[in-house]
C-alpha cells in the first residue's frame, strides 16, 4: 500500500509539473508581443466581410477589435481617398497636400492638440480603447500593404493615436467654427494678403442649411405597435458610408460611418437606434484676455493675479510649387483654451469641448446599448457636443436629448459675445448634469421631432418649456422644416416603414408657400407688365406648393429667389443681428414693395429663358444629380449624363433635402448635399429597416456600386436592410477575409 501511495504521489507530481509547464507555455504564448505583420494576419483570420448586393460591407469579427479592423479595411476598399483626407485634415497636415492656404487649418488643429498630446491621450486611454485604436490603424495599414497599387497622398502609415483627433463623428465637429482667417491674422506677423486662406472645413462649403431630421414614433402610432425611428442626416454627399459591424462581444451595429472612424455614427442595433441633429446649444465661448508683458514674460490677468500664458512652438510643413517648406509658430494657451485671435488689444481664447478619450468612449459604446437606461448612462459621459440625439428602442421608449456637453455659465453675462476672461465669474463652472438638460422621454402625443429647430416644439404641447432652461441651452429658432414636420406628425397614425418614408419625403414646401403668396399679393396690388409674367403668375396661382420633377412652378420659384439674393436687395442685418433665413423670406414676401417683387420676378423670367430657351422649364431639367468621378470636390458638366431629381433644398422646408451647386459655366444645378444616408427602423421582436445612400457605396467609378443607388435615390426607392446573418448571406455578392482577393 505504501508503494502504491508513493507511486500515486510521484505521478501527481509529474501531472502537476506538466500542468504547470502547459500553463507557463500558454501564458508565455498569450503574453508574446506580436509584430505588426502577425497582428494583421491574426486579425484578418478572425474577421470576415460579406458584401451584399448593394456593396454594403457586413463585417463579422470575433472581438470588437477584430470588427474595427475589418471595418477600416472595408472603408479603405470603398474610398481610401476620403479616409486619408479626413485624417490629413484632422491631424493638421493638410498644407502638406494642399499648400500654404491650408497652413492655418493645420495650426488650428495643433492649437487644440499637438501630435505629442494626441499620443499622450492615447497612452492614457483604457486598455480596451487602446486595442480598438490599434485595430483601427492595423485595418488601414493592412489595406495599404495588400494594395500596393494605392498611392496615398501623404499618410503611408496610420497610427493608433490618430482617432484622438477625430473622436465625435460630426462633419468637422466644433473646431470648424474657429476661424482660420482670424488665426492667420493673429499668428502670422508677415501676413501676405495675397495668400488665400483655406477655411479649414471638412464638410463641403455651400449655402445649404446645415442639419438633419430625426423622428421617433411610439408604438401607439404604428401599425405593428412597435416604436420607429427616422434617421435622416443632411450632409455633404458621400461623406459617410453604410456599414454593418458585428462581434462575438455584443456588437451588432448598422448605419452610417464617417470615413475613417471606427464606430457607427448614425444607426441602430437590434434593440436601440440613435439619430443626431446639429444642436443650437451654446457650446463654444470666447474669453478676452488682458495681456501683461513684464521682464520678457507674457501673462494674462485673472482676478487680482497674473497667470503665465502657456507657449508652445510648433513647426508646420506646407507644399509649395517647387518644394516642401516649413513655418514655425509660437502657439499660446490660457486655462480657457488656445489663443485663436485678437479683438483690438485683447487676446481671445476660444473654449470648446476637447476630451478625446471620453468622446471616443461615448461614440463607440453608444452602439452597444440595449435599452434606454443603458443609453442614458452612456449619455451621462457628456461629450457629444455638437449634436442633439433622437432615440427609439425595442422596449417602446422614444426620447430626445437636446445637446449633451453643456457648460454651466453665470447667466448675468452674455456669452453670445466675447466675455471678460480676467473676471473669474465668467469661467465655465463644470458641466450641467445630464438630468438638468433639455430631455423628452415618452411624450403622450406619441412622437418626437427635431429638424435643427427649437426643442420647444419637439413634442407638440408636451414639449419642454423655454422658461425652464437657461437661454444658452438653445439658440435655434423654428425653421421651415420644423414647421413642415409638425402638422404631418400630428396627423400620423398606423404608420409602417413605407408610410414613414412617405411622411419623410412629403413634397410640400412651406418656404415656397410664403414666398409665392407674397409675389401673388404683389401682382394683385401692382400691374404685371409683360405677357410672360402674366402667364407665369397664373401658373403660380394654381400651385399647391409641392415639388416634383415636372413642376415648372418650382423652377420659377428657385430662379425668383436666386435673382433676389443676387440683387443685394435683402438687408444683411435686422436690427443688430444678421438677417435669418426666415427674416429674408419675410422681407421678400411682405416688406419689399410690390413693384420691387415684380421687378425681381421679371428679371428671373428673363434669366430662365436665357438659360433654357423658355421660362416654362420643368424642375427636373434644371435640378440634377451627377457624379462623374470619385473626387471629393465634384466638377459638374451639363454635357455629361445626369439624373432629374424632384427634391428641393431644405431652405424651402423640404424634409428630404437636396442641396445644390452650379458647376463652372453650368446652367443646371447639381446635388451636393442634403439627404445622403437615410434609414427608417422598426423595433420589435426583430428589427426591420430600409435605407438609402446617395449614389452608391463605393468611391471607385469602375465599381458597380459607384452609382447603383443613384436612380433609386432620385425616386425615393429605399432598399431592404439585411441585418440578420441569414438575410445577409442570401444577398451576399462576395465573402472574404481582409487581404484575400475578392
Amino acid at each position: 500500500m505504501s508503494n502504491l501511495r508513493a507511486k500515486i504521489s510521484k505521478n501527481c507530481v509529474y501531472i502537476f509539473l506538466a500542468i504547470l509547464f502547459m500553463g507557463c507555455t500558454t501564458q508565455s504564448s498569450k503574453d508574446k508581443v506580436l509584430t505588426e505583420q502577425e497582428r494583421w494576419e491574426q486579425r484578418a483570420a478572425n474577421t470576415e466581410i460579406i458584401r451584399d448586393n448593394f456593396g454594403v460591407p457586413h463585417v463579422y469579427g470575433k472581438t470588437d477589435a477584430d470588427a474595427v479592423f475589418g471595418l477600416l479595411y472595408a472603408q479603405c476598399e470603398d474610398d481610401f481617398n476620403r479616409v486619408e483626407r479626413n485624417y490629413i485634415w484632422a491631424t493638421g497636415r493638410l498644407a502638406e497636400v494642399e499648400g500654404e492656404a491650408s497652413l492655418y487649418s493645420d495650426l488650428r488643429a495643433n492649437l487644440y492638440m499637438t501630435e505629442e498630446e494626441a499620443i499622450e491621450n492615447y497612452n492614457n486611454s483604457p486598455e480596451w480603447l487602446q486595442e480598438l485604436c490599434v485595430a483601427f490603424a492595423d485595418g488601414v495599414n493592412y489595406y495599404l500593404k495588400t494594395h500596393p497599387e494605392v498611392t496615398p497622398k501623404l499618410l503611408t502609415h496610420f497610427e493608433p493615436w490618430m482617432p484622438m483627433y477625430f473622436s465625435e463623428g460630426s462633419i468637422g465637429g466644433d473646431i470648424e467654427r474657429v476661424s482660420t482667417q482670424k488665426i492667420k491674422d493673429f499668428y502670422e506677423n508677415d501676413t501676405d494678403i495675397r495668400v488665400a486662406v483655406n477655411e479649414g472645413l471638412l464638410r463641403l462649403k455651400d449655402d445649404e442649411p446645415r442639419g438633419s431630421n430625426g423622428f421617433a414614433i411610439s408604438g401607439n402610432l404604428t401599425k405593428s405597435g412597435d416604436a420607429m425611428l427616422l434617421i435622416n442626416p443632411h450632409t455633404s454627399f458621400f461623406f459617410r458610408g453604410e456599414v454593418h459591424m458585428v462581434s462575438e462581444e455584443g456588437l451588432n451595429a448598422y448605419g452610417a460611418v464617417t470615413w475613417g472612424q471606427f464606430f457607427v455614427y448614425q444607426g441602430f442595433n437590434e434593440k436601440t437606434g440613435w439619430m443626431h441633429t446639429s444642436t443650437g446649444t451654446d457650446i463654444i465661448d470666447e474669453f478676452e484676455e488682458t495681456i501683461v508683458r513684464e521682464n520678457g514674460k507674457t501673462s494674462y490677468k485673472y482676478g487680482d493675479a497674473l497667470r503665465s500664458v502657456d507657449s508652445l512652438e510648433v513647426t508646420l510643413n506646407y507644399r509649395s510649387a517647387d518644394a516642401l517648406k516649413e513655418k514655425t509658430f509660437m502657439m499660446y494657451r490660457t486655462h480657457h483654451g488656445p489663443i485663436t485671435h485678437a479683438n483690438d488689444e485683447k487676446w481671445v481664447s476660444t473654449a470648446l469641448m476637447w476630451s478625446p478619450i471620453k468622446a471616443l468612449e461615448q461614440s463607440f459604446t453608444r452602439s452597444k446599448k440595449s435599452n434606454h437606461d443603458e443609453f442614458y448612462n452612456m449619455m451621462d459621459i457628456r461629450t457629444n457636443s455638437s449634436n442633439n440625439t433622437v432615440y427609439a428602442d425595442a422596449d417602446g421608449t422614444i426620447a430626445y436629448y437636446h445637446g449633451n456637453f453643456i457648460p454651466k455659465r453665470n447667466e448675468k453675462f452674455d456669452y453670445t459675445n466675447p466675455v471678460d476672461g480676467s473676471n473669474p465669474e465668467t469661467d465655465w463652472n463644470g458641466l450641467h448634469e445630464l438630468e438638468d438638460n433639455i430631455i423628452v422621454v415618452n411624450p403622450p402625443n406619441g412622437w418626437i421631432q427635431n429638424c435643427n429647430s427649437t426643442p420647444f416644439t419637439s413634442a407638440a404641447e408636451y414639449s419642454p418649456k423655454k422658461e425652464d432652461y437657461p437661454e444658452y441651452m438653445s439658440s435655434y429658432p423654428e425653421n421651415f422644416r420644423g414647421m413642415h414636420a409638425i402638422p404631418l406628425l400630428k396627423k400620423a397614425d398606423d404608420l409602417t416603414l413605407d408610410t414613414l418614408i412617405d411622411l419623410a419625403y412629403d413634397s410640400y414646401l412651406p418656404g415656397a408657400d410664403i414666398l409665392i403668396t407674397g409675389l401673388i399679393e404683389a401682382a394683385n396690388a401692382s400691374a404685371v407688365k409683360s405677357q410672360e409674367a402674366k402667364e407665369a403668375m397664373e401658373l403660380l396661382k394654381a400651385w399647391d406648393f409641392r415639388v416634383s420633377e415636372s413642376s415648372v412652378e418650382m423652377t420659377l420659384t428657385q430662379f425668383y429667389v436666386n435673382t433676389y439674393y443676387k440683387s443685394d436687395k435683402i438687408p444683411r442685418m435686422t436690427g443688430n443681428k444678421r438677417t435669418t433665413l426666415l427674416g429674408a423670406f419675410e422681407y421678400m414676401s411682405k416688406t419689399a414693395s410690390p413693384e420691387e417683387r415684380l421687378e425681381v420676378f421679371q428679371t428671373a423670367l428673363e434669366d430662365l429663358a436665357a438659360d433654357f430657351g423658355s421660362w416654362n422649364t420643368p424642375w427636373g431639367e434644371f435640378n440634377r444629380y451627377q457624379r462623374n468621378d470619385g473626387e471629393i470636390k465634384q466638377e459638374f458638366d451639363d454635357s455629361k449624363p445626369s439624373i432629374a431629381v424632384g427634391m428641393a433644398s431644405g431652405m424651402w422646408g423640404a424634409l428630404a433635402s437636396f442641396g445644390t451647386q452650379f458647376g463652372t459655366d453650368t446652367k443646371k444645378q447639381y446635388g451636393t448635399s442634403g439627404n445622403s444616408f437615410v434609414a427608417v427602423v422598426e423595433f420589435g421582436d426583430k428589427v426591420k429597416a430600409k435605407s438609402m445612400l446617395a449614389g452608391g457605396q463605393s468611391g471607385d467609378p469602375t465599381s458597380p456600386h459607384f452609382d447603383d443607388q443613384a436612380q433609386r435615390y432620385a425616386d425615393g426607392n429605399f432598399k431592404e436592410v439585411a441585418f440578420y446573418r441569414e438575410d445577409v448571406e442570401k444577398r451576399a455578392e462576395k465573402t472574404y477575409h481582409p487581404g484575400e482577393k475578392k
